[in-house]
């Protein structure tokens, strides 16, 4: 039943609007127009907030409007990351039988025997630091991969396509048990359209074809079916996630009070086991070490987007008079994981409600702690807060466009003062809200 539109005008106005901003961003945008990127954004977020506001009980509408921003995007190139041009060289490369976690882009191009389409293009456009480092994308985002090389093999813009649309059918699965599991736990429907309508949401992953929304799709789907007592099935679904991006596999400890001693036993044991099996193709002693020191780059050797790091780096700066990434990269995710114990051990994550709670604060402290925050990182605390009463991921996802002001400078270099503005105002609203979420 097609529910009727309140306020039309207004409505139509604001969605217009987003078309307009969403198409000049898709064909037009660069990504070193800042100030262009900011005052586009800074409306686009005006126009989600009224629309949610407007239309919250119109399902339809929101669907709608939700399908057609998304499709805007389908003949462009990403303009604001480079990434999809790896995407597609690691899926062509599955396609001639190498192995993207044991090749190098930069040795096989200098290859002379080496043949893969539109190989310099690809190499060229993914930049100097990913043609030097082994692939980091887990096995079903290879997948991924692989599909748009297997329909679209020599053209960059076809395999575009198909990764977008991946994303996109990701998305719409997202509303999908999203919005069932939202009505499960008696929350309001149409909150998950505050995640699917967020525009650094439909930007980052419909736009710049970054795979977290399929990881969360498979996430918001295993939960789903844990709700459900679907143990295994979700376990499954759960190593999927996993397996798109390894972000998930730190709440896994989380879950121990939820489910029980022996019930995370099995749910554990079938997460392992399908994450090997699907490892199991690629897998030999030189990947595990690949792998591993890949990983390990993104704790001790980038940097962008930090904030108690930064401050910490500083310090350092003070007292040894050079950067101790090297070090302080090693420590940070000691502290995290013993971080996650603590809540997984002293939270009160009896319930799935609960469980959302500590799944935002967990990946909150681990972004807040990173050496990296690349502005798509934040998309995963914007659909975990959708079930919760905390609002500082959507705060976040407007005021994490102040990072791409690095990409307007030549060489590429922070403003930390944006940078310090970012993270003041988030961390001013994030202990607003805890200390709120107390006294109730």
């Amino acid at each position: 039943m097609i529910s009727k539109i309140e306020n039309p005008k207004q409505s139509i106005s604001y969605v217009i609007l987003s078309i307009l901003l969403y198409i000049f961003i898709a064909y037009f945008l660069k990504r070193t127009d800042f100030y262009f990127i900011l005052t586009s954004f800074t409306i686009l977020f005006i126009c989600y907030y009224k629309i949610i506001q407007l239309q919250k009980n119109n399902f339809t509408f929101l669907v709608s409007v939700t399908l057609i921003f998304r499709c805007l995007f389908i003949f462009s190139l990403p303009n604001l990351s480079q990434d999809f041009y790896r995407f597609i060289w690691d899926g062509r490369l599955i396609l001639e039988g190498l192995n993207p976690y044991l090749n190098l882009p930069k040795d096989l191009i200098l290859n002379s025997s080496f043949k893969l389409p539109q190989a310099q293009e690809l190499v060229i456009g993914m930049g100097t630091l990913s043609a030097e480092h082994y692939s980091n994308y887990p096995p079903i985002n290879q997948l991924c991969f692989l599909l748009a090389g297997f329909f679209s093999n020599h053209s960059i813009y076809g395999a575009v396509i198909i990764l977008r649309l991946i994303i996109i059918l990701a998305d719409v699965g997202t509303i999908y048990y999203g919005r069932k599991l939202l009505t499960v736990l008696g929350l309001e429907s149409h909150k998950i359209f505050w995640y699917v309508l967020n525009p650094l949401v439909i930007l980052e992953l419909s736009g710049n074809l970054h795979f977290e929304g399929v990881m969360l799709f498979f996430f918001i789907l295993s939960i789903y079916l844990l709700h459900k007592n679907y143990l295994i099935l979700a376990g499954i679904i759960f190593a999927l996630s996993i397996m798109t991006k390894l972000l998930p596999i730190l709440l896994l400890p989380v879950f121990i009070k939820y489910l029980g001693f022996k019930k995370s036993i099995a749910f554990y044991t079938v997460v392992l086991a399908t994450c090997l099996l699907l490892f199991l193709p690629f897998l030999s002693v030189q990947i595990v070490k690949n792998y591993s020191e890949t990983i390990g780059l993104w704790f001790t050797n980038f940097e962008f987007n930090a904030s108690i790091y930064y401050i910490i780096r500083e310090v350092g700066y003070y007292f040894t008079g050079y950067n101790i990434i090297h070090s302080v990269g090693k420590l940070i995710p000691v502290f995290v994981v013993l971080f996650i114990f603590f809540k997984a051990i002293f939270s009160k994550n009896d319930s799935i409600l609960n469980l959302f709670i500590t799944f935002l604060i967990v990946l909150s402290i681990y972004f807040f702690t990173a050496t990296t925050v690349h502005p798509w990182y934040i998309i995963n605390l914007i659909l975990i807060s959708v079930f919760t009463k905390y609002k500082f991921p959507v705060y976040w996802s407007f005021l994490v466009i102040l990072s791409y002001y690095a990409y307007s400078v030549i060489p590429f270099k922070e403003n930390l003062y944006l940078v310090f503005v970012e993270y003041a105002v988030v961390y001013g609203i994030f202990i607003y809200e805890i200390k709120k979420q107390k006294l109730e």
